[in-house]
C-alpha cells in the first residue's frame, strides 16, 4: 500500500514556511543583478531608487513636488517591485518544496512488480501480452525498479516509475508534475500510453513497463 504525501494532499497556497522565504527572498531579489534579467522590474526597481531620492529631498524641504504626493508614488513603486519579487519566490519555493515531495514519495514508495522484460530480448514484441492484471506479483521498493521491469498499478495508487501502459485504461492526476487538476486518460497503445513517475492513478488499473533507468526518472532529477 502506498503512503499518502503532503502532495497528494494538496499543499495550503501560503505554507508558512515557504511565505517566510519568500518574504526574504523578495528583498535579496532587488539585485541589480537579479533585476536587470527582467526589463520591466528593472525599470520600476530604477524608479523606486530616484523617487526614494526625491522624497529624501523634499523631506529637507526641497522638494520638486509636494511630499505627500511623492511619498504615494515612492510607496507604489516599492510595494510593486516587492510583490513582484513575493510572488516569484512563491512559485520558486512551492516548485522547491513539490520536487521534494516527490523524492521523499520516491524513498518510500512500493510497487507491484509483475516481472522483467529483458529489453534486448528476442520475445520483447510480445512483452505487452504476457502479463495480466490478475498475475502474482511482489512488492518492492520503486527505487528497486530498473528498466524493463513491469509493474500493476490501481485506483489509489502512485505510479512508482516513468513507463509505458501496456494493457489497462485509467484516468490519471498529473497534477503534481504539470500543476493541471484536470485527470487525464492513459492507456496501451497510440500517444497516451506514456506515464510519469509520481502521479496518480485516480480509477481503474494500469499493467506499466519501466522505460527509464534508475536515477533518470522525472521526479529524482
Amino acid at each position: 500500500m502506498t503512503k499518502q504525501t503532503q502532495a497528494e494532499k494538496g499543499r495550503s497556497l501560503f505554507e508558512p514556511k515557504i511565505v517566510r522565504q519568500a518574504v526574504v527572498d523578495s528583498f535579496g531579489k532587488l539585485s541589480p543583478r537579479h533585476q536587470v534579467k527582467n526589463p520591466v522590474m528593472f525599470v520600476v526597481s530604477v524608479g523606486c531608487v530616484v523617487t526614494t531620492i526625491l522624497l529624501l529631498q523634499a523631506l529637507v524641504g526641497d522638494g520638486e513636488a509636494p511630499t505627500q504626493f511623492i511619498l504615494s508614488i515612492t510607496v507604489w513603486l516599492w510595494f510593486t517591485a516587492l510583490f513582484a519579487n513575493f510572488a516569484e519566490a512563491m512559485a520558486e519555493g512551492r516548485g522547491k518544496a513539490q520536487a521534494d515531495s516527490l523524492r521523499r514519495a520516491r524513498r518510500e514508495l512500493t510497487a507491484k512488480k509483475l516481472g522483467t522484460v529483458d529489453p534486448g530480448s528476442e520475445h520483447e514484441a510480445m512483452w505487452n501480452h504476457q502479463f495480466k492484471r490478475g498475475d502474482t506479483f511482489s512488492v518492492v521498493s520503486a527505487n528497486q525498479l530498473k528498466q524493463g521491469d513491469v509493474f500493476l498499478v490501481e485506483a489509489g495508487d502512485l505510479i512508482p516509475a516513468d513507463g509505458e501502459v501496456v494493457e489497462g485504461v485509467a484516468s490519471v492526476n498529473e497534477s503534481a508534475i504539470t500543476g493541471e487538476s484536470a485527470p487525464v486518460i492513459r492507456e496501451s497503445g497510440g500517444d497516451r500510453s506514456a506515464v510519469t513517475g509520481g502521479t496518480k492513478v485516480l480509477s481503474d488499473w494500469l499493467i506499466v513497463r519501466v522505460t527509464a533507468s534508475p536515477g533518470k526518472v522525472f521526479w529524482t532529477g
